[in-house]
């Protein structure tokens, strides 16, 4: 009786180290953020999205890899939400809700607003959950060196438009 119960406690406290192992190796979630702001125009403007970091990786061309659809954030596709119409590039995106997505590529990076929101952005496999038939604007972002290294993807909207900073680039889409 006396070695049942060693050998089970041994068996219990093993257990329980599998599992104390397999919870601290579990990847948290990248945080909620929101940015908020006002265009030059009076037009309110909110962001929502998951700030990932970068942990020492390289994120442009490799996390984020070129010439393919990203959801322009983690765990979700990124949302806006605009109380009024906006002006990008001489494009007009309607008062509402989008999903935002970018595609990254070595000189240029598109930006496309898709009336699909709510949905996780990527699947298991890599691919995107866009539809393009969804997409109602497409537009081409600024990219720009950053003054200063972002260890968190953030956003910010300013009286000019708004910003995705990240790593050591900063991704600027003017609107009005």
């Amino acid at each position: 009786m006396k070695k049942l119960t060693i050998f089970t406690s041994i068996l219990t406290l093993m257990c329980l180290s599998i599992l104390s192992l397999n919870a601290q190796t579990t990847t948290p979630a990248s945080p909620a953020a929101e940015a908020i702001g006002i265009l030059s125009s009076g037009t309110s403007v909110k962001i929502t999205y998951s700030s990932p970091s970068v942990k020492g990786r390289k994120i442009w061309g490799d996390i984020v890899p070129f010439d393919k659809v990203w959801r322009a954030g983690a765990n979700q596709a990124t949302q806006i939400d605009l109380d009024k119409d906006v002006k990008i590039h001489n494009k007009v995106l309607a008062a509402g809700k989008y999903s935002i997505y970018i595609v990254p590529a070595e000189t240029s990076w598109v930006v496309l607003f898709s009336s699909q929101t709510g949905q996780g952005g990527m699947n298991h496999d890599g691919t995107t959950t866009l539809e393009l038939s969804k997409v109602v604007l497409r537009t081409i972002a600024e990219i720009k060196k950053s003054k200063t290294f972002n260890e968190r993807l953030v956003y910010n909207v300013s009286e000019k438009g708004m910003t995705l900073s990240w790593e050591n680039l900063d991704i600027i889409l003017p609107m009005k």
